[in-house]
Parts: C-alpha cells; structure tokens; sequence
C-alpha cells in the first residue's frame, strides 16, 4: 500500500535503534515520522538524519519555550538539519523568535496551542485564564497564525474550528490525540478518531502508541491508512 503522507508515525520509542528497527519494519507503508523530546538524548538527531537519508519527512517535536533570543537561536541551530515541522509553544513572542530563526529555509513553525494531555482541570491548575479549553485553544491558534506560525499543533476536537478562522487559510493543522477505533486513549484527554480529524480540517495526523505498541504495527499503520484512503 502506498505511503500516505497525512499519516505522521511517532517515534515515542526510547532510542534511536528501536524508532529504526520500527521505520525498517513499516518499509514503504510510512513516509513521515516524528521525533520527540523523549529521544533527544537517545539519538533523536542522528535519526533524523538518518530519516532524511532514506528519503522519509521529519518533524521534529521539541515544544520549544524560553526567551525569545534563545528559542530563536535554538531554531536557527535546526535548521543545519533536513526537517520539515518543527514546533514551539505558542506564545506569539516564541512564535515571532522561531519563525525569525528559521530564516528562509523551508522548515515550518508550528505551535502548540494546548496540550492534548490536558483538560480544563489541567488549566485551572495552572492558573490558565477561566474558560473553556476549546475557546482558549481557538484564539491561541489564531494569535500563533498572526505571529507568523505555519501551523498550529491542537487536538482532533478543536480541528473545524480552527480551519474555520479567516486567519488559517493556507496554514497547516497538525492533530496528535488520534487514536483509532478499540485502541486505548492512554494518557490522552481529547482525542478523535483518524477520520474524523481528518474530515475536520486536519492536514496531518500523529500516531504514536497504537501503532508502535501494537503487536503488528505494520497491519495498524494498513488500518489507519485504510481509514484516510476512505475519506
């Protein structure tokens, strides 16, 4: 079956060899892969190399979020990399610091508006401006996109809404939190099914653990890929 590229696979694996035994193990099946935090200091940078060698797209999911001049040199410094997505918080002064650093290479900026971990109840915690979740996922998407970002990173839930604003045209939603009929949310609190986010206005979607956990995820990666192929 032929890659569908609005399918992005997670490397949420603990080091480089184990996301590489897994990309051989999809083949063809997968074209674009994410790396995150958690592999950083497990290889994360030599596999993505090694991605961009064997032809597969990177996005690479560091959440970048510190005072303007260092994001901004942070993502001047990934730029030496071949990476298609990149994310930071998005705060619109981290959003203008990492667009500043991306320069005119072609790596898009995206931010994170809220994570798909967290519920209203998560914010409250965090002394987050009362609200519903949506509403602030909403006008931080908006604000990233008149910062200059890309895209927004937001879960399947807030997708439509987003592409409803006149400020996302032509920019690009990303959705983690999609997890497919009879698998486990695991610690995702706003989640979708692939088709669904995808009918709402997602671009791409990101699985991690239904396909890397599952015992073949090579027929996972098949099922969600026949779900897409259906819309």
């Amino acid at each position: 079956m032929q890659a569908d590229d609005r399918l992005i696979v997670a490397l949420d694996v603990p080091n480089a060899l184990q996301g590489l035994r897994l990309v051989e193990k999809l083949g063809d099946e997968v074209s674009f892969y994410k790396i995150g935090l958690g592999m950083l200091t497990g290889g994360g940078m030599a596999l993505a190399n090694e991605l961009t060698e064997m032809g597969k797209r990177v996005f690479l999911d560091m959440k970048l979020f510190d005072i303007g001049q260092t994001v901004e040199n942070a993502v001047a410094g990934f730029t030496q990399f071949d990476l298609d997505f990149l994310t930071v918080h998005g705060d619109p002064n981290v959003v203008h610091a990492a667009v500043a650093g991306r320069g005119t290479t072609d790596m898009k900026i995206l931010a994170v508006t809220v994570l798909t971990s967290l519920d209203r109840s998560d914010l409250d915690l965090a002394l987050i401006q009362a609200g519903d979740i949506h509403d602030i996922v909403i006008e931080r998407a908006r604000l990233a996109f008149l910062a200059g970002a890309d895209g927004v990173i937001a879960s399947p839930q807030e997708a439509a809404m987003i592409r409803a604003l006149p400020e996302a045209t032509g920019k690009l939603i990303v959705t983690p939190g999609v997890r497919p009929a009879g698998t486990n949310a695991d610690d995702q609190k706003r989640v979708a099914s692939p088709a669904i986010a995808i009918n709402d206005g997602a671009d791409h979607i990101v699985v991690g653990r239904p396909i890397w956990k599952a015992e073949d995820p090579l027929s996972a990666v098949r099922m969600i890929k026949t779900e897409l192929a259906a819309i």
